[in-house]
């Protein structure tokens, strides 16, 4: 068998899912918090395949592939046990359809991403990226789950609630931007994207990841604030203009 440099991406896919299996293994186990973790480190794992595809110049449809199967075990199936096991499993049958619903709406979410890619460079994502929705539910329970206690008041119904908008936002065509290429042409293209993530990284580091929850909520929301804006300057385009293409001028009698 002849080893390509090929390996080195697929290697990183690899291990992020088999973070995905411990994530499952510790979650079963009731260990939320390990089983969180292991989530956040998969999500590691699949950023540096692409980095490393990039490096080694190996992009290919074999990774793109494997890539994504090993997202819906990381991202589909560990977190949707995770949140279970964690406090959905007590609402019964409606926990149930809950708790799957980060697989099944992260898996269709796989599928149309992988059916519209064109080349292997992307500027940004159409829905929210199943990593960045499995890191936020992970960040959620490190963030108001205790061992002794687990959730408490709100942040049951929270949870609930966070895992249906996160699984309607993957699915959704609200535009999220990728991370910037570490070079100097990736970072010149885009450098307040290269500052806004550097700023992000610096503090979870800084805080040893109590503030991750805050520093995924901030990104989620700038996608949807984004999208909101755009929505509404689209609309007052369209009003400001006739069907000729030539605006008009509208005045309101007071």
């Amino acid at each position: 068998m002849r080893i390509t440099r090929a390996v080195v991406p697929s290697l990183f896919t690899v291990l992020n899912a088999f973070c995905g299996f411990l994530s499952i293994l510790y979650a079963s186990q009731g260990r939320i918090e390990m089983a969180a973790w292991f989530i956040i480190l998969g999500g590691g794992f699949d950023a540096f395949d692409g980095i490393m595809a990039r490096i080694t110049r190996s992009s290919s449809q074999f990774g793109v592939e494997l890539d994504s199967l090993a997202d819906v075990v990381s991202f589909g199936v560990a977190p949707s046990f995770l949140v279970y096991q964690a406090h959905l499993g007590t609402l019964e049958s409606l926990g149930v359809i809950i708790s799957s619903m980060p697989l099944l709406f992260g898996a269709i979410r796989l599928a149309r991403f992988n059916v519209q890619l064109v080349g292997f460079e992307k500027d940004h994502f159409k829905g929210l990226p199943i990593p960045a929705a499995a890191i936020a539910i992970c960040a959620y329970l490190l963030q108001y789950n205790t061992e002794r206690f687990g959730l408490n008041g709100w942040t049951r119904d929270g949870l609930a609630i966070l895992v249906v908008v996160l699984s309607f936002l993957m699915v959704s065509k609200v535009r999220y931007d990728t991370l910037p290429k570490l070079t100097k042409r990736g970072i010149r293209a885009h450098p307040w994207r290269a500052i806004a993530f550097s700023l992000a990284g610096v503090v979870v580091l800084v805080s040893k990841g109590n503030y991750l929850f805050y520093v995924t909520a901030a990104f989620i929301g700038f996608g949807i604030l984004r999208a909101l804006y755009e929505w509404i300057r689209s609309i007052a385009t369209n009003v400001e203009k006739d069907p000729e293409g030539e605006s008009e001028i509208s005045s309101i009698d007071i």
